[in-house]
């Protein structure tokens, strides 16, 4: 079969799978999986998650092959949700490791206040709950003294946006510490009582 048939056969039975056709789909994706492959094993240069980055791209091909309007080949298709689907996983890891390094230091914190015998505050055990968008501003005005307008030159953000972030930021605060203290009551209740 020469090259041009296999481009017609292609596209027949792209249009029957667009059309609802299962078997012809499942043709299309087993003739395309080792070509997946290759491209998302040179993507992750890692075996193991190029097996499940092609997976998923199948199985989001199978969701949205009624999608599909044939303005690209069948192959490119695929690849443009593979390499989405890619983005979107380092974009997730990127922000878990973020979240764990934040975690980390934060308990650093914890770990040298204690050795020096000082108290952790509940107020900064509130503050490690929210984030750097708010804490920083929260931290530079009430702690430091900053004026508004200096944390927002610094920030590079408009004056009401830092006013607002303040405002919603001690918000979250009181909240925060409300719920710390009735936990502290409660607990304390239940040491007079037993």
């Amino acid at each position: 079969m020469s090259g041009m048939e296999r481009l017609e056969d292609e596209e027949q039975l792209v249009i029957r799978a667009v059309r609802g056709d299962d078997r012809a789909l499942a043709d299309l994706l087993r003739h395309h999986y080792a070509m997946l492959y290759r491209y998302m094993l040179k993507v992750t240069m890692n075996k193991a998650m190029a097996e499940d980055m092609v997976q998923e791209t199948m199985l989001k091909a199978i969701e949205r092959i009624g999608a599909f309007r044939r303005q690209s080949q069948f192959s490119t298709w695929l690849i443009s949700i593979a390499t989405r689907r890619y983005i979107d996983e380092m974009r997730k890891k990127q922000r878990e490791q973020k979240w764990q390094t934040q975690e980390q230091a934060l308990q650093a914190i914890r770990f040298d206040a204690a050795m020096q015998r000082q108290d952790w505050p509940h107020a900064l055990e509130a503050l490690g709950t929210l984030s750097y968008e708010i804490r920083v501003p929260i931290l530079l005005k009430y702690y430091y003294g900053y004026a508004y307008e200096e944390i927002a030159a610094w920030l590079d953000i408009p004056v009401g946006t830092v006013k607002s972030r303040l405002h919603n930021g001690l918000k979250q605060l009181r909240k925060e510490l409300d719920a710390n203290e009735q936990t502290r009551a409660g607990t304390g209740e239940k040491r007079r009582t037993q």
